[in-house]
């Protein structure tokens, strides 16, 4: 069996982190895995029932705040000290591939230089701002990496434009999913919609936006919206699933103080982080996604499709490729709320569409965005390697 050494930025459980955690699962039993991780959280907790080893070790995450601090320039001390605190905990175990999991993790890349080995470096993100890191990152993957996986066509060709050689060796794999508990009964449904409002009101409809709160995810657009909505239609509520990271904790503050100030309180909650997601998708009625920046992806359409919701989104990135316009759920302009709101008034007003948007939206997930598709054809490039 092949050793690989599969590095990751974080010990979350959002759509990176799943990816990583559905894929070591499921090439265990023909390659053994160790994954890399700079603290323990709910992933490493995932690993640990499953008895896949890891290793706590600094992964030399790139942030875009290192960029605008300057602190860049420390990034080959940070390298050397975490290759070698790498080197000492895997002893002389013999490692055959290394898999860097999100382009902003450097250990791999290094590593796998140092002590020959081929190295895969799986892209989930496209990097525009700042714009350094975006000059710099098509060199620094052509030069540090065997095999380049890319989540979808739109991260392939943000990294890749004007770069044939990195292009040679570009792979698109689309991340997969399967839904791996029942649907929750309507009773469950009914319990869990008026825990999240406090209301009996069954006719509500539910707007979610799942995942974590940052700059990016579109929370205060949809915020913004929401209210507008709001004002015409008093029957719907909205519903955010998510958390901060430790050094962003202000964001949740803040979105919290914006929800109070618009007298929204009795309509708007926050959740924070859940490792079981599946019964928050069957209690909404619409999923949102309405990220500024460009979603490489998008592992939160795939996860609404496969609850038969329909999904609105940003018509940018990976978004496009899973959301089918008016067929399985609504693209509009980013960042734009004349749009989004008109996007989701359709829905309000065309109750119809959030049956016939969902059924067909979990069709298409099943049949373009399963796990098997995604799992297999990265086994096929491992044992090529």
């Amino acid at each position: 069996m092949k050793n690989i050494l599969f590095i990751h930025q974080s010990a979350d459980l959002y759509g990176s982190d799943k990816m990583l955690l559905y894929l070591v699962e499921s090439v265990k039993n023909e390659a053994y895995p160790i994954i890399v991780v700079p603290e323990i959280g709910p992933l490493t907790e995932e690993l640990r029932k499953r008895d896949i080893e890891f290793i706590i070790n600094p992964v030399i995450k790139v942030s875009r705040e290192l960029y605008a601090s300057f602190k860049i320039f420390i990034i080959p001390f940070l390298i050397f000290s975490a290759m070698r605190s790498l080197r000492g905990k895997l002893g002389n175990r013999k490692i055959d591939i290394i898999h860097s999991n999100t382009l902003a993790v450097f250990l791999g890349a290094f590593y796998s230089k140092k002590f020959k080995i081929k190295h895969v470096w799986h892209i989930h993100e496209i990097i525009i701002q700042p714009k350094l890191a975006a000059k710099m990152y098509p060199f620094l993957v052509n030069l540090f990496s065997d095999y380049v996986v890319f989540n979808s066509k739109a991260s392939c060709e943000y990294l890749c434009v004007g770069k044939p050689e990195l292009k040679k060796k570009a792979k698109v794999i689309y991340n997969g999913l399967d839904r791996d508990l029942p649907f929750s009964s309507k009773d469950e449904q009914k319990s869990l919609r008026k825990k999240f409002f406090n209301s009996e009101n069954e006719s509500s409809l539910i707007l979610g936006l799942f995942g974590r709160i940052n700059k990016y995810k579109g929370h205060n657009l949809l915020l913004n919206v929401f209210e507008q909505l709001f004002t015409d239609n008093k029957n719907i509520k909205l519903l955010y699933i998510g958390s901060t990271t430790k050094s962003q904790a202000n964001l949740l503050d803040e979105l919290r103080k914006e929800i109070t100030k618009r007298k929204l309180d009795d309509y708007i909650t926050i959740i924070p982080f859940q490792k079981e997601l599946w019964k928050f998708y069957d209690s909404v009625d619409i999923i949102i996604v309405p990220t500024i920046s460009l979603e490489s992806f998008g592992l939160v359409a795939i996860e609404g499709m496969l609850s038969k919701k329909p999904v609105i989104g940003s018509n940018h990135g990976g978004l496009k490729e899973i959301i089918l316009h008016n067929k399985t759920g609504i693209l509009f302009e980013p960042n734009n709320e004349v749009a989004l709101k008109s996007s989701i008034k359709k829905l309000i007003d065309n109750k119809n569409l959030i049956t016939l948007f969902g059924e067909e939206g979990e069709k298409r997930a099943i049949l373009e965005f399963s796990l098997e598709n995604y799992v297999n054809k990265f086994k096929v490039l491992y044992r090529s390697i």
